[in-house]
């Protein structure tokens, strides 16, 4: 194939797997998307990654087995060395540990590699997106949880494995229960997960709400981004004070974060990012500024260019190091 051996990419969210065939210029050659399984466990995650990913490679006619290889961007505990990953709680059933750079390089006849789901899609921003004019930025992905990546003097900061996880910045003590388990996180205000529960919860206590009428009528079987868009432009009351407060918390926890690091920019993606970043841009920006130690100066803020496919191209760079 003309410009060299084409990589794959695999972007494993909460609910949504999103794949693309990447040529080494980073252009996408063909993608496919599958809705993340809800029950099984790991093994069924894994089979619909392969599914996924054999119909992005079918629709840039291409084989699996012929590509260079294929990257995975995946939430959790994620280790590159052994392509083990654990304790993707937002992921069905997967409290422990499943190989799945092994079970997916078994099944696809190729290598794989993984990375921090966020981390990959803050770098393909830098390199091909909306951080391409810095050289020091944070990532903030805003979707079914909300996850960071970090680039620092145009390098990847993972720390000791761990750097990032933005979501699980403490901006209430004693908060509201996080995914996680623990209490006060940016994620228990902002995570679409979060947001969802909460959401039933107020519904059941008799607050109205459009939003599980429009699930239902959509075919969705959570509040997607979508579901949410659709109420607020409803003017559905209990969806707008639940994005107002995910504002809060983020601005809140993101400024914290700049203060701490002073990149030049912060990247806003994710499902939710995506569609919401440029409308609530003001009041976001706001809500830093109460915080931002140097208010005066404070980083840019760009949404996520690169969309949906982000995470995916991002993953497929992991053959580009």
């Amino acid at each position: 194939m003309a410009g060299g051996v084409p990589r794959g990419g695999i972007d494993l969210g909460g609910t949504k797997i999103q794949t693309a065939i990447v040529d080494p210029g980073g252009e996408v050659l063909g993608e496919a998307r599958h809705p993340t399984p809800t029950s099984g466990g790991p093994a069924d995650v894994a089979q619909a990654m392969e599914d996924a990913l054999r119909e992005a490679a079918s629709s840039a006619g291409v084989k699996p087995e012929d590509l260079e290889g294929v990257g995975v961007g995946s939430p959790g505990d994620v280790d590159g060395k052994t392509g083990v990953v654990s304790a993707a709680r937002n992921l069905p059933d997967w409290e422990g540990s499943f190989p799945l750079g092994e079970t997916l390089a078994k099944a696809l006849g190729v290598e794989v590699r993984l990375g921090n789901d966020v981390q990959v899609a803050t770098e393909a921003e830098f390199h091909l997106g909306a951080g391409r004019p810095f050289s020091s930025l944070i990532g903030v992905f805003w979707g079914t949880g909300v996850g960071g990546g970090i680039v620092l003097d145009g390098k990847p900061w993972l720390g000791r494995g761990a750097a990032g996880e933005i979501g699980h910045m403490v901006v209430k003590r004693g908060g509201a229960k996080c995914p996680c388990g623990r209490r006060g996180c940016m994620e228990a205000y902002a995570g679409r997960a979060a947001m969802e529960a909460e959401a039933r919860r107020q519904h059941e206590e008799g607050t109205k709400t459009d939003l599980f009428k429009l699930m239902e009528k959509h075919g969705k079987d959570r509040l997607t981004s979508g579901i949410w868009d659709r109420a607020i432009q409803h003017g559905d009351e209990l969806a707008g004070r639940l994005i107002d407060r995910a504002i809060e918390a983020l601005g809140t926890g993101v400024a914290s974060a700049v203060n701490l690091l002073d990149p030049e920019a912060v990247i806003v993606g994710g499902g939710l990012g995506v569609r919401f970043g440029e409308r609530y841009m003001e009041p976001l920006t706001e809500e830093m500024d109460k915080h931002l130690f140097v208010n005066e100066r404070p980083p840019a803020i760009r949404v996520a260019s690169l969309g949906d496919l982000g995470g995916a191209i991002g993953a497929s760079l992991l053959f580009a190091k």
